[in-house]
C-alpha cells in the first residue's frame, strides 16, 4: 500500500499526555493508517515530510469560535487554522444567525455587531441569507469548502426571536407554547447535527444599539426546555456564558447546571478571573466539584492568557475613543488623524476632555484602566511585568497615565497596539491560569476566532501555550505532552468529537508539524479583507512547518496552500472502531 503521506522521523506527541517518541506517522484516504518506525514498502508514500527534530502533533480544536459569517463568506478561518486549529466550534454564546426570518435579519445583524464586533455592513454584504431555519443554516455551511473542519451550536438569542419575535427581542418571558417550539426545534437542530446549544447571561454583551441581548433574562424553564430538545435530539453540549457581578454569577450558573443535570447533558462555561477583587473562581469551581460529584459533566472554560482588549488607534477602542473631542477627528484617515494628535493644541484638548460619549460596547469604559494597559510591542507580550503598565512608565516619566498612553498611541505612526488586561491577571500575573488549566474539569478556550475583528486577538492562544507555557515560562512549564493534549484530546473529548485530537491508527488525518524551538508569535495586524473591505485584526506564526486536515495539507511553513479539505461535523462523532 501506498500511503497518500508520510510524516518521518519526528518527534511524536500523541495528544493524550504519552511521552514523546520518535517515529512515522502514515496518513492514507484521510484516516491515520500506521504509526511507528516504516521502512521499505511500508514507508511508500506519494509525499513525504521529513520532521526530523520536529514535533508532530494532533490537530488542535478549539471550542469557542464565532466563525458563523466567516465559513459563509471565505475559504479561510484564519487567524485560527494559522495556528495549527484543524476543528472550530461556532455559534457560540447564544448569538448567530439561524434560525431567522426575513423580518429579523436585522435584529441579528445588530445583535452580531454589538456582542461580537462585526461591522453591520460585512454581514449586509457577505452573508446571502439564504436560510431560514437552523437546518438550513446548517447546509449553508456545508456547502463552503474551507480549509478546517466547523461543527456548530444551535444559539439560544436567534432561536428565541425567531419563536416569539419581538417578544423575544424585548425579553418578555416566554410562554408554555414558546417552550414547547423551542425545544421541538433544538431537537430538529440536533438531529440535524448540531453539536449542542449556547446562550449567555453576560451583562456586557449587548447589541449594537445597546440593549441585552434576547437571551439575558431568559428563566431556567426556557433554558430547560432547550435542553431537553437537545436530548430529544440525541443530546450534545450545552455552552454558557455567565454574567459575572457576585449572587448573579452563581445563581444563573446554577440553573445552567441543574438544567444540564436533569436531562444528564455536558456544560462548559466560560470562567474569567478578576484581576482583582472577590476571586469568584474559587466559588465557581466549587460549584462544578459538587456537580461533578453527583455525577454531571461539567467543564470551565478558561483561556490561557490575559483576557484582554487590543486598544489602538485604527482599532475599536482606546481611551480617548469616548472623548468628544477626539470624535471630532475620528473619521479622518489613520496618517491625517496622527498628523491632528500631534498639534499642541489638539493633544491639549483631547487630553483634557472627559470620555462623555455612551458606547454601544461597555468594554469601551475600560480602555482607561491604566494599571492594566501595556505597550504590546512587536514580540507581544502577554504577562508584561507591572513595570511596564501605562501607569507605572507615566509615573517613571512624571506625566499623567492619559500623556503617556497617548504618546504611545502615536507610535509606529499610529499602529502601536496597547493590550488592556481586563481579566485572568489576578495579582499581575497568570499564576491563577497555571493552577486552573492544570485541572481535570477545566478545558482551554475562547479564543474567539471570528468576532470582535476590531478589538480582540486570541485565536492565538494554541502558539502561545506552546511557546509560553510550554517552553519559555520561568516557573509552572507545562510539559509538551500536556500542553499538546490540552490543545487536542481534552477539548475534542468535551466536545464529543472522538474521531480527533489523538495521533493513534485509524483516526482523523488532522496533524501538525511544529519546530517547536523556533515557534513565535507575531504581534497582531491590521488587515481590511472582510466583505466590503470591513477591517479585522490577523495573528500569525513562525514555526508551523505543516498543518494537516483529513489527510491534505492546509498550510506549509505558514503559507496557506490551496487545499480546501474542512467540512461541517454533524453532530458528536464516535472513535474509530
Amino acid at each position: 500500500m501506498t500511503h497518500d503521506v508520510v510524516v518521518r522521523n519526528g518527534t511524536i506527541v500523541d495528544g493524550l499526555g504519552g511521552q514523546p517518541y520518535v517515529g512515522d506517522v502514515a496518513v492514507r484516504d484521510g484516516v491515520i493508517t500506521e504509526i511507528g518506525a516504516l521502512s521499505g514498502k511500508d514507508g511508500a508514500a506519494h509525499r513525504v515530510i521529513d520532521a526530523t527534530g520536529l514535533l508532530v502533533t494532533p490537530g488542535f480544536v478549539d471550542l469557542h469560535t464565532h466563525y458563523d459569517g466567516q465559513s459563509i463568506w471565505s475559504d479561510r478561518l484564519n487567524p485560527s487554522s494559522a495556528h495549527g486549529v484543524t476543528t472550530a466550534l461556532i455559534g457560540n454564546c447564544g448569538v448567530g444567525f439561524a434560525p431567522c426570518r426575513i423580518d429579523d435579519h436585522d435584529v441579528l445583524v445588530d445583535l452580531m455587531a454589538g456582542v461580537e464586533d462585526i461591522p453591520g455592513v460585512v454581514m449586509t454584504d457577505g452573508l446571502p441569507w439564504t436560510w431560514e431555519t437552523f437546518p438550513q443554516f446548517m447546509d449553508a455551511v456545508d456547502k463552503r469548502p474551507r480549509d478546517i473542519d466547523v461543527a456548530t451550536f444551535l444559539p439560544h438569542s436567534p432561536l428565541r426571536v425567531y419563536v416569539m419575535g419581538r417578544r423575544g427581542v424585548d425579553r418578555e418571558p416566554a410562554t408554555p407554547e414558546d417552550l414547547a417550539q423551542m425545544r421541538l426545534l433544538a431537537q430538529e437542530a440536533a438531529e440535524a447535527g448540531a453539536l449542542g446549544f449556547s446562550s449567555s447571561r453576560l451583562m456586557t454583551h449587548r447589541t449594537r444599539t445597546g440593549t441585552r441581548i434576547p437571551s439575558y433574562d431568559a428563566a431556567y424553564a426556557e433554558i430547560l426546555a432547550i435542553s431537553r430538545g437537545l436530548a430529544d435530539g440525541g443530546g450534545g453540549l450545552i455552552q454558557f456564558v455567565p454574567d459575572l457581578p457576585e449572587g448573579t454569577y452563581q445563581t444563573v450558573l446554577q440553573q445552567v447546571f441543574d438544567a444540564a443535570s436533569e436531562v444528564g447533558l455536558p456544560v462548559t462555561f466560560s470562567l474569567l478571573i478578576a484581576n482583582s477583587g472577590v476571586p469568584l473562581w474559587r466559588d465557581a469551581m466549587a460549584m462544578v466539584e459538587k456537580a461533578n460529584g453527583s455525577g454531571a459533566a461539567i467543564s470551565a472554560q478558561v483561556f490561557p492568557r490575559p483576557i484582554g482588549l487590543m486598544v489602538g488607534l485604527d482599532l475599536s477602542i482606546h481611551p480617548f475613543v469616548l472623548c468628544p473631542s477626539y470624535q471630532k477627528i475620528t473619521g479622518l484617515p489613520l496618517a491625517e488623524r496622527v498628523a491632528e494628535m500631534r498639534k499642541p493644541e489638539v493633544r491639549q484638548q483631547i487630553l483634557s476632555d472627559r470620555p462623555t460619549i455612551v458606547p454601544a460596547n461597555p468594554l469601551a469604559y475600560l480602555a482607561q484602566s491604566w494599571d492594566w494597559i501595556f505597550p504590546l510591542g512587536d514580540d507581544p507580550d502577554y504577562e508584561p511585568d507591572p513595570s511596564k503598565s501605562i501607569a507605572a512608565r507615566a509615573r517613571a516619566r512624571g506625566v499623567s497615565p492619559a500623556e503617556e498612553a497617548y504618546d504611545r498611541l502615536l507610535d509606529d505612526g499610529g499602529h502601536a497596539i496597547l493590550l488592556d488586561a481586563l481579566a485572568n491577571f489576578e495579582n499581575n500575573s497568570l499564576d491563577t491560569v497555571s493552577t486552573l488549566m492544570r485541572r481535570d474539569d477545566v478545558v482551554l478556550g475562547l479564543g474567539d476566532g471570528g468576532a470582535h475583528y476590531g478589538m480582540i486577538c486570541d485565536s492565538s492562544f494554541p502558539t502561545y501555550v506552546l511557546t509560553h507555557w510550554a517552553r519559555d515560562r520561568a516557573s509552572d512549564r507545562l510539559s509538551v505532552e500536556a500542553a499538546v493534549r490540552e490543545l487536542t484530546s481534552t477539548p475534542a473529548r468535551i466536545a464529543g468529537l472522538h474521531d480527533r485530537g489523538r495521533l493513534a491508527v485509524g483516526y482523523k488525518a488532522d496533524l501538525n508539524v511544529i519546530d517547536h524551538q523556533n515557534l513565535r508569535l507575531h504581534k497582531p495586524v491590521v488587515t481590511y479583507d472582510l466583505p466590503a473591505g470591513g477591517r479585522r485584526l490577523d495573528q500569525t506564526a513562525d514555526g508551523y512547518v505543516a498543518t494537516m486536515v483529513s489527510g491534505e495539507i492546509i498550510a506549509e511553513n505558514g503559507k496557506p496552500t490551496a487545499a480546501r479539505p474542512g467540512r461541517l461535523v454533524r453532530g458528536r462523532q464516535p472513535a474509530p472502531a
